[in-house]
């Protein structure tokens, strides 16, 4: 089965709006993936969601339920890797998550992770690339 990360802001993007990240986090929910996260990720989804400009789009009951899908889905790792790749330390949790968690793909909306396409031997696509692979 497929290993797969979602960055922050796909899991964000997930929760608020119905569109191509909601569509493939229901594709890991029916099983066609594994969604691998760490603490530390689900740490800045929660600080995220505190963000006024994030709460206008959502309300708090539907986050704890968001969360708690979340929870029964994904696999969450430990981090263990201290390296560092890029200049935002989210970025860099995400690519160590990625990487102790031996996932295949990382799904980001992030230019700077985009940019790099692979770490790793670990491939770094879009949503709708990863919606590609899946079907």
């Amino acid at each position: 089965m497929i290993k797969i990360v979602l960055d922050t802001n796909v899991l964000i993007s997930a929760l608020i709006k119905i569109g191509k990240p909601r569509k493939l986090f229901y594709e890991i929910v029916k099983g066609k993936a594994q969604l691998i996260l760490s603490m530390e990720i689900l740490d800045e989804f929660a600080r995220t969601l505190g963000d006024p400009e994030i709460r206008k789009y959502v309300e708090e009951e539907d986050a704890v339920k968001f969360l708690r899908v979340v929870g029964s889905v994904a696999k969450i790792v430990k981090m263990k890797s201290r390296f560092k790749v890029v200049e935002d330390p989210n970025d860099d949790v995400i690519l160590r998550t990625a990487y102790d968690g031996k996932a295949g793909y990382i799904v980001s909306g992030d230019e700077h992770l985009l940019s790099l396409k692979e770490f790793r031997e670990i491939k770094i696509v879009t949503v709708a690339e990863m919606l590609e692979l899946l079907s």
